[in-house]
């Protein structure tokens, strides 16, 4: 900065005390050094550290000023479009009660009025009341999606004739079929509050019912769990925003209904359920084919890198593909599709080159882009439109569209506008790991290839002979670059969602991606394109031994035993690092480094942070499962625990150590035997006898008793610090100053449950807090918690149960 600069800098009514050449040297930093020949009065050093600390200010500012023009140059302010929208739809989400549309549409119209209005001297001001609007959007965008699926859930477990009509039907590993039913009418008792779609197993041999069939049968229907501790994933949400109201399987065989009247009429279905029908259809035989002629998990597997559908492969291969940190294989990804559309695009330009004269005459790129936009559109189709497959599809078409123009096809303003297309429909799937794991991993991988892009410009000038060695390891550097880049980019939410972290998935990705990219989604493309002709079969067996060796690199990396179970992360660390990366993405001036810094300080704040208090003792939402949690080990109540529920306490309180409990003598069910199977309570075990219930001691010497009967109730009140009642019957509480009773209605309305040792007054013993896993039920994924059977009516929020 010259001497014009300080000018500007230096205020009027300071240039008499500060001559403008010494206003130049502090903003260069040449200070002019006061030695003991030139002795300042006070007040002159004062004015020098003022005039520092200002002209220092200035310049920061004027730097980030300059930064941030330069970020606008680059347009990387719509990039942050989605993230502020998405960020708005998780608020509304996370808010333990709903806001009103009408709240909403009036802060929208303030902030957005606001910043229309922000012209000239106040232009700069304007990104300061976009956010907040983007942010009040995205509020509003969710709040609508809600509205606008207002799913029935089932309020409890129950045992009723179901029919209706297969809207979809998928077998698992062990050849079972599971259908997705829209629910016509249930008897044997009718439901007052029937859902209006539920997934329903059916266990027993039979045929298969075709997609639009009605069938009927008994069946056990039972609500979307909620979480398996506080703050892990809440089920009912996800299956609130699918529209499915109730799991559960058929007793028996389903059976196609005696009255010929029962039979839908497809003729009368709407021409998108009737589009849905075929759709489901042709994915099936598409499955069908590939299971066929492959065989096993690989050729399962082969099937979900088609169809999307995953259930048919083996619970064991998808661990094993977890631990190796290679299940995002299995998802319908960025670069399943990316792989299928790029051979398309060069096999057709290649073919077409071949014909005289055409590529003279037209661009052959730009029509080998036509037919592989048409191909991802049907891959899409038949891919069952999850959230990672929907990205993908939305940026490779606009990269292709891009082709049509001679524009760049790979950018940040692709990913922006896929999420953006996302979010407009269906703004909840920013709260699944599915939506954040590919954005994450596709915006650092396209953030990568623009700074190596960049990089490749400026060293253009000097002509190199790269040669095949130089291909190769290109080609190798590129790879090992990608799956790092991935790897990092996707770590937070693995760790957030998951509690776990795969310790040897470089190695794995490294070792099966030129796999992927050479054998399986090539031969997959081709296997597709020859399918209508019944020639597929030979393709398919080369993918199939693609997909051989995968497993075998997943096999040998699992067996190294390498996973980290990071335990739960907190919120506030977890948007430090998300959020940091984000912008360490985005920004590509200096001021990056504020994402850099934000990662940073996520990072620090879990590494310095204390060791969490694991709780005493956790309890399942239906009290069937309770745990003792120690240091090194969780006692439960059960000597085999659900494997679904078990798994998620494992790797959320970082305990895989299991203790068993013991088994007791059966005695007469009386008060003196109640009395002596309470003297057998052990710290850190359970002790159970059969027909009695299970009794144990936590860490601070409190005294558990797990009962199945709510007569023993009142025989333990006051003998024991807390009694767990998993009877559906209805049970009294202890008078006040007794035992602490936990039913199953009470965990109807909480959820799953800790109980963690609260220490009030030092040496004084301990006290129970507990924490539920839900602090309001008036959430729409909630409100079923609260609706009464019997009166057909919801209860008041806060009422007792």
């Amino acid at each position: 900065m010259g001497e014009s600069g300080a000018q500007a800098v230096v205020r009027d009514g300071e240039r008499s005390a500060w001559p403008e050449s010494e206003a130049t040297q502090v903003l260069t930093g040449d200070l002019p050094v006061i030695g003991s020949g030139r002795r300042a009065p006070a007040g002159r050093h004062a004015t020098h550290i003022r005039h520092r600390i200002r002209s220092a200010a200035t310049a920061v500012s004027l730097r980030i000023g300059a930064a941030v023009a330069e970020e606008q140059e680059y347009g990387h302010g719509f990039v942050l479009i989605p993230v502020v929208l998405a960020l708005g739809s998780l608020a509304w989400l996370a808010l333990p009660e709903t806001v009103g549309t009408a709240k909403l549409a009036a802060l929208l119209c303030v902030f957005g009025i606001s910043a229309v209005l922000c012209r000239g001297d106040l232009r700069n001001w304007r990104p300061l009341l976009i956010a907040p609007a983007l942010f009040t959007a995205g509020m509003l965008l969710a709040a609508a999606e809600t509205a606008r699926r207002d799913t029935v859930i089932l309020d409890t477990p129950v045992t009723t004739t179901v029919r209706g009509t297969v809207l979809s039907r998928d077998p698992d590993d062990r050849g079972r079929w599971r259908y997705l039913v829209r629910i016509q009418e249930t008897s044997g008792p009718r439901l007052r509050r029937a859902p209006e779609r539920a997934t329903l197993l059916a266990r027993s041999r039979h045929e298969a019912f075709p997609v639009g069939a009605t069938i009927e049968g008994k069946a056990r229907l039972s609500p979307p769990s909620g979480p398996a501790l506080p703050g892990l994933n809440d089920f009912a949400f996800g299956a609130y925003f699918k529209g499915v109201g109730a799991v559960g399987y058929f007793y028996g065989a389903p059976r196609a209904p005696v009255d010929a009247g029962a039979v839908t009429d497809r003729s009368q279905a709407s021409l998108p359920a009737k589009a849905a029908a075929y759709l489901a259809l042709v994915r099936e035989a598409i499955g069908n084919r590939i299971r066929t002629a492959i065989g096993g998990d690989t050729g399962a597997i082969a099937a979900a890198l088609v169809t999307g559908e995953e259930r048919a492969i083996s619970r064991e291969a998808v661990e094993m593909l977890r631990a190796a940190g290679l299940s995002h294989v299995l998802a319908i990804s960025g670069l399943n599709m990316v792989l299928a559309a790029g051979t398309f695009l060069i096999g057709a330009r290649t073919l077409l080159s071949f014909v005289p004269g055409l590529a003279e005459r037209y661009s052959v790129k730009k029509i080998a882009a036509v037919g592989a936009l048409l191909m991802v559109f049907f891959y899409i189709l038949i891919s069952g439109g999850a959230v990672s497959a929907l990205r993908s599809w939305i940026m490779i078409s606009i990269m292709l569209v891009a082709l049509f123009f001679d524009r760049v096809s790979i950018s940040l303003r692709n990913v922006a506008l896929a999420a953006l297309v996302i979010l407009a429909w269906t703004p909840s799937a920013a709260a699944g790991p599915g939506f954040q794991m590919s954005f994450a991993a596709t915006l650092a991988l396209v953030a990568g290839y623009s700074r190596w892009r960049d990089h490749r410009r400026k060293d253009r000038e000097t002509p190199r002979n790269r040669g095949g060695a130089g291909v190769v390891s290109g080609l190798a550097i590129g790879t090992v670059a990608t799956s790092v880049i991935g790897g990092l980019a996707t770590a937070v939410y693995a760790a957030a969602h998951f509690n776990r972290l795969p310790g040897y998935g470089l190695a794995a990705n490294v070792l099966t991606t030129p796999l992927i990219s050479v054998l399986i989604m090539p031969f997959a493309l081709f296997a597709m394109l020859l399918m209508p002709f019944g020639l597929e079969y030979y393709p398919l067996v080369v993918m199939g031994q693609g997909l051989d060796w995968m497993l075998t690199v997943a096999r040998y990396v699992a067996s190294l035993d390498g996973e980290w179970t990071t335990g739960r992360m907190g919120d506030v660390q977890f948007f430090l690092i998300a959020f940091g990366g984000i912008l360490l993405c985005v920004l590509r001036t200096r001021l990056a480094l504020v994402g850099a810094g934000l990662i940073a300080l996520g990072v620090c704040a879990i590494a310095l942070e204390p060791q969490k208090e694991r709780p005493s003792i956790a309890i399942s939402e239906d009290a069937q499962l309770v745990g003792l949690i120690t240091a090194d080990a969780i006692a439960t109540n059960r000597s085999r625990p659900p494997e679904f529920i078990f798994s998620q306490w494992q790797r959320a309180l970082a305990i895989a150590a299991h203790k068993a409990p013991v088994d007791l003598a059966a005695e007469p069910d009386t008060a003196a035997g109640t009395a002596a199977f309470l003297t057998s309570a052990r710290a850190g075990v359970f002790a159970c006898r059969k027909g009695t219930g299970c009794a144990g001691r936590s860490r601070e010497g409190w005294t558990v008793a797990v009962i199945e009967k709510a007569e023993s109730l009142s025989f333990l009140c006051g003998r024991v610090d807390l009694v767990v009642v998993a009877s559906r019957r209805p049970s009294a509480g202890c008078p006040p100053g007794g035992s602490l009773v936990i039913s199953t209605e009470t965990l109807r309305r909480t959820g799953a449950v800790e109980i963690h040792a609260e220490q009030e007054q030092p040496g004084a013993p301990p006290r129970m807090r507990v924490v539920s896993s839900f602090s309001s039920t008036e959430r729409p994924w909630q409100r079923h918690r609260r609706y009464d059977w019997r009166t057909g009516s919801f209860m008041p929020q806060g009422s007792p149960p």
